[in-house]
């Protein structure tokens, strides 16, 4: 695995789900991890985990809606650790259903904490990544943006398409600075996947069928490791690219 002893990296929605497995795969590549969620108890469990395994952790309360707990979050990544070397911006509200069904209230929530929280911490992060030579920033996006029958994902196909495009914009902009900016569009053992499959058991059986792995990735194994190795200095002229960890479903061409 690539070693990432000696950096930093800060995972948002790192309560479960796929920021739990980021960090924990992070932290075991020697990474120290700061990890935050809405909810307090549960990035708290994710800092026992990786503690529990001899790395180092801090989890903090944020709201990625708020602007404020965003930047609370950067100052206190470097006051605790001294640098920031890897952001990931996984933490999103999901508004899924037909353009009918989805409210103001849940569009606007989706793009608050999609791509504003998205475009607000890569901006707070950009100068202690450029202050260390350059450094990661990953994305996350959803095969959802490229789905022939778009019915019921619309408002959520939009907030992440949105956030591929910031990625395309900050790769461009702070490459100069060393920085690479990258767009994950995965499947894994997430909560909110799990939930999806219960309640849509038909469409999950044929959505299974699409994958030519037949298998979901594992949130550690898969998904964590996978971010791991796109940090490493062999993929150092990797940037502004999608790259989906689905088993080879999504044709993002």
């Amino acid at each position: 695995m690539t070693d990432l002893t000696g950096k930093v990296a800060l995972i948002t929605g790192a309560g479960q789900g796929v920021g739990q497995g980021v960090a924990l795969a992070m932290a075991a590549a020697g990474a120290a991890v700061v990890v935050t969620g809405r909810t307090l108890a549960k990035v708290e469990q994710t800092a026992r985990l990786v503690t529990d395994r001899g790395g180092r952790a801090l989890a903090l309360s944020c709201n990625v809606k708020a602007a404020e707990d965003l930047e609370a979050s950067i100052d206190r990544t470097v006051g605790e650790f001294g640098a920031l070397d890897i952001l990931v911006n996984n933490a999103q509200e999901v508004s899924l259903g037909k353009l009918a069904d989805v409210t103001d209230e849940a569009f606007v929530a989706g793009f608050e904490s999609g791509p504003l929280a998205t475009h607000r911490l890569m901006k707070l992060a950009r100068p202690h990544l450029a202050a260390r030579g350059g450094g990661m920033i990953f994305n996350f996006c959803s095969s959802a943006g490229i789905r022939w029958d778009m019915a019921g994902y619309g408002a959520y196909a939009a907030v992440k398409q949105a956030i591929r495009s910031l990625t395309r914009a900050a790769a461009a902009e702070w490459g100069s600075e060393g920085i690479r900016v990258l767009t994950i569009a995965p499947h894994a053992e997430s909560p909110g996947l799990k939930g999806w499959i219960d309640n849509n058991p038909d469409e999950a059986r044929t959505f299974f069928r699409t994958i030519p792995l037949g298998r979901v990735g594992s949130l550690e194994g898969d998904i964590g490791r996978a971010l791991v190795a796109l940090c490493s200095p062999d993929l150092g002229y990797l940037t502004g690219a999608t790259i989906p960890l689905d088993g080879g479903q999504a044709n993002f061409d």
